[in-house]
């Protein structure tokens, strides 16, 4: 079995930054208040922190609901819901060497589509199944892709339009 890469320390600070980038522009969009916005309790994972089940062949990232609960209280009304996104980065890496891609640009992307997702999620938009990216309806997953692509579309932001260009069967780009 071939060995998974996972991102180097300089790869990890451009996450990071994606990261940071990704949930202001999210959190922008759908214009949700700080209160709002942490409400939507979610980790943002790499390939080294994930267990087996969350490392998955195909999609870049994927969301995984887990239920959490208040320390030392019993009762199920203290759960909560708890999503993980799992960058993928072996997947990640292999597509932006193969495609040429910028790293920083697609990470911005596959973390917005995640994001999208556990907003759409919360909001009760669409419905959580514990299903992997591949078994989401295509239908949500063009809405999700169109909220992507609306988010990221007036943001300056450098290597996108190739970005764009590869997820162009999922996106409305003029002239194409």
């Amino acid at each position: 079995m071939e060995k998974l890469r996972h991102f180097n320390r300089e790869e990890l600070l451009k996450v990071d930054e994606a990261v940071k980038v990704s949930e202001e522009l999210v959190n922008n969009y759908f214009k949700m208040s700080s209160g709002q916005w942490l409400k939507n309790r979610y980790e943002i994972k790499t390939g080294k922190d994930l267990t087996p089940h969350e490392v998955v062949d195909g999609p870049f990232a994927q969301v995984i609901k887990y239920e959490g609960r208040k320390k030392d209280v019993p009762l199920g009304s203290s759960s909560f819901s708890l999503y993980n996104v799992c960058l993928q980065d072996n997947a990640i890496l292999l597509i932006v060497e193969k495609m040429a891609l910028l790293l920083e640009p697609f990470l911005l992307y596959i973390l917005i589509h995640e994001l999208v997702h556990i907003v759409r999620f919360s909001k009760f938009k669409q419905r959580y199944e514990n299903k992997n990216e591949a078994d989401v309806t295509l239908e949500e997953e063009r809405k999700v892709h169109q909220l992507t692509y609306d988010i990221l579309k007036p943001v300056p932001v450098f290597g996108l339009k190739p970005v764009f260009e590869f997820y162009k069967d999922w996106l409305p780009i003029p002239g194409s």
